[in-house]
């Protein structure tokens, strides 16, 4: 079991949920006969079947009524076929109030689904458990006679946070008026929401091992109800223990004051209800012409805001474009940067003042007349100017004149 309830959603007080399952083969015929008998009557002001989608297997009924004459309730009943055995189809059922739900109404589960009797016949088939096999809601359930099997179903049971699970134990065999279901007896409200699991008088050791686990114990020949999952922090099983359940056809108070507490705890959605509940929300087609108006008015609202929002978005483009143009048109039309001084320039020369310099050193050279000598050392570089040989220095001849770098004949 889960230890915290803090990251799941809080069950909303307007709400009405419940799961189960219909064993038959035509669950949707049975629901499109219910809802047409109701109407008919005046029970529900009317029903719709939503389109689904062609390759899907759900089956969708709407339904809406005014409880207590005043207020609004909408309700939603998906059925859903089941691959695994046993076979049938599973529903669900969320109904939503405009106000905190009432237990004296009437319960939505009777509103889709036939009640249980001889003119009903497998119609009034539809309370089982979904996943527990063996349990139904508007029956007593009596516990396995095995410990470890009792242990098992109890632990299972636990993990279903859609409905109440009570465990009641009998003090003494029960008569006949005393094996009957305690649902019967509650508000319409809880009714079709609290599976109630029997304890026969010689169980009490065994059940109250088998609750061991889960930290509560069942007083004998009273009840208590399962912890919810997950469980509360400041949840209390002492609040949801019943000391004394008499079992003889009247109303049982202390349970019925336990079952308002347990459902009026900050619980978690189940798992899957909050899917259902939105879809309930937001997927809701049977609305009135008013509802219809209001739907079409928040939807142009909607669209002027995202209109609005665009337009601002759009202004905004345009102003960054402009000042992007005008900082570009800036750049194009400022003057191009002046040429650093030679003095600044990088040492090495370039090749055009490399080859001047060439030049005038072999026009000193053919100037000089006469054998050159052989360099007495190897070549090296001038300074200043990497890689070129150094000039060698002219010899004084008798009867030859020294020309200038400039290739003037300077007189001796």
């Amino acid at each position: 079991m889960s230890n915290s309830a803090t990251d799941h959603a809080a069950i909303p007080q307007t709400l009405w949920a419940a799961r189960g399952r219909h064993p038959g083969p035509a669950a949707e015929d049975v629901v499109r006969r219910t809802l047409g008998r109701h109407k008919e009557s005046g029970d529900i002001d009317d029903f719709a079947e939503p389109p689904v989608p062609g390759d899907s297997p759900e089956r969708i009924f709407e339904a809406r009524w005014r409880a207590g004459g005043t207020v609004t309730v909408r309700a939603r009943l998906t059925l859903v076929p089941r691959a695994t055995r046993p076979e049938g189809q599973e529903w669900t059922l969320v109904a939503e109030a405009e106000r905190p739900w009432d237990e004296a109404w009437p319960s939505p589960a009777t509103l889709f689904w036939p009640e249980a009797g001889p003119a009903e016949g497998a119609d009034g088939d539809w309370d089982h458990h979904p996943t527990v096999a063996g349990l139904r809601f508007r029956q007593v359930n009596p516990l396995p006679d095995d410990d470890k099997e009792t242990r098992r179903r109890l632990k299972d049971a636990a993990r279903d946070s859609w409905c109440a699970h009570v465990v009641v134990h009998e003090a003494m065999t029960p008569d006949e008026q005393g094996r009957l279901p305690l649902a019967r007896l509650l508000p319409p409200g809880l009714r079709h929401r609290v599976m109630e699991h029997r304890a026969a008088p010689q169980q009490f050791r065994a059940v109250n091992w088998a609750l061991k686990d889960l930290g509560v114990e069942v007083p004998r020949g009273g009840a208590v109800l399962l912890p919810p999952d997950p469980r509360p922090e400041d949840y209390d099983s002492r609040e949801h223990s019943v000391r004394t359940v008499f079992l003889d056809g009247s109303e049982p108070a202390g349970l019925v004051a336990a079952l308002r507490h347990f459902v009026a705890l900050p619980r978690p959605l189940p798992r899957g209800a909050q899917q259902a509940l939105t879809d309930l929300r937001e997927n809701w087609t049977l609305t009135t012409l008013q509802e219809e108006l209001e739907r079409q008015r928040e939807l142009v609202a909607m669209y002027a805001d995202a209109l609005e929002a665009m337009t601002m978005s759009r202004d905004l483009y345009r102003e960054a474009a402009e000042q992007a143009h005008q900082a570009l048109a800036a750049l194009r039309d400022a003057p191009a940067p002046a040429e650093l001084p030679q003095q600044q320039r990088s040492g090495a020369r370039t090749p055009a003042a490399l080859q001047q310099l060439t030049r005038t050193f072999e026009r000193l050279r053919f100037t000089v007349r006469g054998p050159r000598p052989a360099p007495a050392t190897g070549p090296s570089e001038a300074p200043g100017v990497p890689g070129l040989p150094e000039v060698p220095e002219v010899p004084e001849v008798p009867g030859i004149e020294r020309a200038d770098s400039a290739g003037a004949v300077e007189p001796r």
